[in-house]
Formats: C-alpha cells, sequence, structure tokens
C-alpha cells in the first residue's frame, strides 16, 4: 500500500513538472536545455493610453538549461494618435528557476526594454523621447496536468537614458509595481482557459517631467484583466484567443474616481516549441 501512494505522488510530480515544459499558455511555462520557442501574438486596443490600435509582437526563446531563459521580444504597434504603423518596444529577459520542486515552480525575472521615439524615430519637437526600462521580479505557483496558478511581483524603473541613476540631476525616472495572479484550467485535452489579473501601481510621488502635487495622483494605478482560451494542436504547439479590459486611477481632476476603459481588446496567439 506504501509503495502504491509513493508511485502515485511520484506519477503527479513527473506530470507536474512536465506540464510546466509544455507550450499551451501555462504562466510558468519554461522550455526544456535545447528548446527554442516562439509565441506570436496580435492584439487590439493594447496601449496604456487606448491609442494602440494594433499590436503584434513576436518572444523567441531559447532554453540554455532546464532552469534558465533567455528570450528577445519586439513588436510593431498601428497608433489611432499617429495614424500609422512603427516600431515598438524591443526587449531582452533572462529567467532563472530558482524551486523546481514537483508541482512547485519559483523563477526570478530580469529585463531590459527600449520604447524608441515612435514612426521615423526622429526626435519630437528637438527631444529624443526614448525610453528605457530595467524591470526585476518574481513569480511562482503551482502546477499540475489539470490546472496552474501562478503569482508574480515585478519592479519597472524606466527613464530617458539607460543607466541615468542620478535623478537629482534633473532626469527624474519612473517607478512601477506589478502585483498579479495568472491561472489555467484544462477543459480537456485539447482546450484550457485562462485568466489573469494584475495591478500596476505607480510609485512616484508626482508625474514624469510634470509639477502636478503628489495628492493629484495619489495611489495612480491600473488594473488589467485578461480572459483566454487556448486550443493544444499537440505538446509542441497552441493557438489561442483572448480578451482584455483596463480600469485607471490615474489622478489629475479625478484623482479619487476609477475609469474603466471604453471597450475590451481582443487577441490571438500562436505558440511553438522546438
Amino acid at each position: 500500500m506504501k509503495k502504491l501512494a509513493l508511485s502515485s505522488l511520484v506519477a503527479v510530480f513527473a506530470v507536474s513538472a512536465a506540464n510546466a515544459g509544455v507550450i499551451d499558455g501555462n504562466p510558468l511555462y519554461m522550455p526544456k536545455a535545447g528548446h527554442f520557442y516562439s509565441v506570436s501574438d496580435l492584439s487590439s486596443h493594447s496601449g496604456s493610453e487606448g491609442i494602440k490600435a494594433w499590436t503584434l509582437n513576436e518572444e523567441f526563446g531559447y532554453g540554455i538549461s532546464d532552469r534558465f531563459t533567455v528570450a528577445v521580444s519586439t513588436d510593431v504597434e498601428n497608433q489611432t494618435f499617429f495614424n500609422e504603423w512603427g516600431w515598438g518596444e524591443t526587449s531582452l529577459a533572462a529567467t532563472y528557476r530558482a524551486l523546481d520542486r514537483g508541482a512547485w515552480k519559483a523563477d526570478l525575472i530580469g529585463k531590459y526594454e527600449i520604447d524608441p521615439v515612435w514612426g521615423n524615430h526622429s526626435p519630437i519637437l528637438d527631444k529624443d523621447v526614448t525610453e528605457y526600462t530595467w524591470t526585476a521580479g518574481v513569480r511562482g505557483g503551482y502546477t499540475t496536468s489539470k490546472f496552474t496558478v501562478a503569482a508574480k511581483a515585478l519592479f519597472d524603473y524606466t527613464n530617458t537614458e539607460s543607466f541615468n541613476w542620478d535623478e537629482d540631476a534633473g532626469k527624474q525616472g519612473e517607478h512601477y509595481l506589478t502585483l498579479g495572479v495568472d491561472g489555467q484550467v484544462a477543459l480537456c485535452d485539447r482546450l484550457n482557459l485562462v485568466a489573469g489579473v494584475d495591478y500596476v501601481a505607480r510609485l512616484d510621488s508626482k508625474d514624469h517631467g510634470s509639477k502636478l502635487p503628489a495628492d493629484k495622483i495619489k495611489n495612480a494605478g491600473k488594473w488589467n484583466g485578461t480572459l483566454g482560451l487556448n486550443y493544444n494542436i499537440d505538446p509542441t504547439k497552441y493557438v489561442g484567443a483572448y480578451m482584455t479590459a483596463s480600469m485607471d486611477h490615474r489622478g489629475g481632476k479625478n484623482a479619487d474616481e476609477w475609469n474603466v476603459k471604453n471597450g475590451f481588446g481582443f487577441g490571438a496567439k500562436f505558440g511553438i516549441d522546438f
């Protein structure tokens, strides 16, 4: 009887470990050593200010080991403000699996991102507004063949120079903290439901480049929600569709009000592990 119970426990852990290595929209997915992966994502109304009409993002990564992955990501955007397509953010990220004990996983995450001047990348009003963002964070959770639950905490620092840490020199940086939870539930062998919610908090006492008093943007931040459905073509490929919604608490004249963005965003994904 003890042998049977032990065998069952080992089987559950084995399935859990394998599940995190299957590319199917799992929030704790990590490629195996020597494997590449690609996730292509076409989304609508994805901008934080609601001005990005469409975004086509490509994330391409490689498993250096079973516990360490590097990835590059870039996108092209159509913004209603400029009414044209252009190159958007480009990032380089690294993820290390610090905890890998059966169904329990925990990762350390680091990322560097460049958000260039939009359109033809020339300065706007003779001012280069390119932004550089450093990200450090953790994510972790519990994954099985039936469901996955993962939490994350990310800290972002954004400035107009890559290595400008001297904020007293007149170039005030922006600081953000993202807290979120993501989940996945297997409906059957081919279909899984994914959902997530996160809160992006602005940590600064005043807006970047402005003279607004602190109480005008007190508790400024945003809630983001996602709900989607993925179809597993096979263990190495999947397609998915999702919808998003956002709610802002940005301060200014409506410092004590939450504003739900008009309408919903929609998107489609294709992922492959090879």
